[in-house]
């Protein structure tokens, strides 16, 4: 008989844990409170699939670059301290993981995640024919203002056929539409991909549907998770209670007040993202850039160039601040005037869940079939194929893919 898992959870990260479970054998039910799936931090994400640039918030200089932003508004990264004991927790053990060795450390475990993740969007695109989502494997240049940054990035190259250290002029003639950036150099990973996260969820859905082994729950807000003596043994919803057999909890932030007696390390860390028309007359960037010095991605994504930046610590009020995506809009102006049409653009805001360390939770809990999927922060789109696949693998007693010590829940 096929085991039956339920899920919390109806983004990314949740929808392609769904996937993969119903691929191993397994029947699913997946309950998400919204009213349609990947509407939340799924829905105009940065769209950039950078498998090989999974670097963590935390490092060596963030601590003294948030404590100018606190004076600066147009900070890439700006921090409103709150009376809120689970911000301060958050803090402190992100102050913690703000060492190189830490960094380098999590940025090899994200690395192994992320490539098993790339590898299994690939298989699933292949033998499953999961299309249409603008899914294109485009390349991505990592451009930097700064010669101090560049010369530090220079000296992690380690693989010249995957990161192409580029001058200047080497990076105008790979993208002509840089010509208006003061960029003195880059690196250039030609694997790296891109993709409409919104649409991938609903394809995603569609193909859950058609397996008749997904059941789906929307608009379905959980009020509570049941447990006794050690196990989950139902979650409670507005008109019923359903008993299940193995639980995941993929709801990103939310997921904390559900199991308010575990300790989650997860604060959300809200961003911003424009969505720019691409017409006839304008000249976007065809490859992936991140603007290394300013924390900006630019991905262009069918027929439009989406802009994504800045890091907000300052609670979980999700609406967007005008301030902030104004800066965002002029930044890119100066960047990449004529990219798109910039008066057309579609603003947005999404609160991604976050650990300190820039690892996410994915595995079993203290709970006998509880088990964790959150805190991928800005790679949720990135890490969802892998962590789901590892979950999958995990619940069926198997060998993983990859070591998953590094992200295996460590609380109560």
């Amino acid at each position: 008989m096929a085991k039956h898992v339920s899920i919390i959870g109806g983004g990314v990260v949740g929808l392609a844990t769904a996937y993969a479970l119903v691929r191993a054998g397994m029947d699913v039910t997946l309950v998400e409170g919204q009213a349609s799936l990947g509407s939340a931090s799924s829905f105009a994400n940065g769209g950039q699939l950078s498998y090989r640039y999974v670097t963590p918030l935390a490092d060596a200089g963030v601590p003294l670059q948030t404590l100018v932003g606190l004076l600066r508004g147009e900070s890439p990264l700006k921090l409103r301290p709150r009376l809120d004991p689970s911000q301060w927790r958050w803090l402190a053990q992100f102050l913690g993981a703000c060492r190189t060795s830490v960094n380098h450390a999590n940025s090899e475990h994200l690395l192994r995640l992320a490539l098993l993740s790339q590898e299994t969007l690939q298989s699933w695109r292949h033998e499953d024919r999961l299309e249409g989502f603008d899914w294109k494997r485009n390349g991505r240049l990592l451009a930097f203002r700064s010669a101090e940054s560049f010369e530090q990035a220079r000296r992690t190259v380690r693989d010249p056929l995957q990161q192409q250290v580029m001058s200047a002029d080497d990076c105008r003639r790979l993208e002509p539409s840089l010509n208006s950036g003061n960029f003195i150099g880059g690196i250039y990973n030609p694997t790296e991909e891109v993709a409409d996260c919104h649409a991938f969820c609903q394809r995603l859905a569609e193909h859950l549907e058609a397996s008749g082994k997904c059941r789906m729950l929307l608009g379905r807000k959980v009020l509570k998770v049941h447990e006794a003596f050690g196990t989950v043994v139902a979650i409670e919803l507005q008109d019923e209670v359903l008993p299940v057999e193995h639980l995941i909890l993929a709801a990103g932030h939310n997921s904390q007040s559900l199991l308010p007696a575990m300790r989650l390390p997860i604060y959300p860390l809200k961003g911003y993202s424009l969505s720019v028309p691409i017409e006839a007359q304008h000249a976007a960037p065809s490859i992936n850039i991140t603007d290394y010095d300013r924390k900006a991605v630019y991905a262009r994504i069918g027929a439009q160039l989406r802009i994504a930046a800045m890091v907000d610590i300052v609670g979980y009020n999700s609406a967007p601040e005008p301030k902030r995506l104004s800066v965002i809009k002029r930044l890119a102006r100066q960047t990449f005037p004529m990219a798109g049409n910039y008066d057309a653009a579609v603003e947005w805001a999404g609160m991604r869940p976050a650990t300190p360390t820039g690892l996410p939770l994915v595995g079993p809990t203290a709970f006998r079939n509880l088990w964790l999927n959150l805190g991928h922060g800005a790679l949720g789109f990135t890490l969802a194929c892998g962590s789901g696949q590892l979950l999958a693998e995990m619940i069926e007693a198997q060998s993983t893919s990859i070591d998953t010590r590094a992200f295996l829940p460590k609380i109560a």
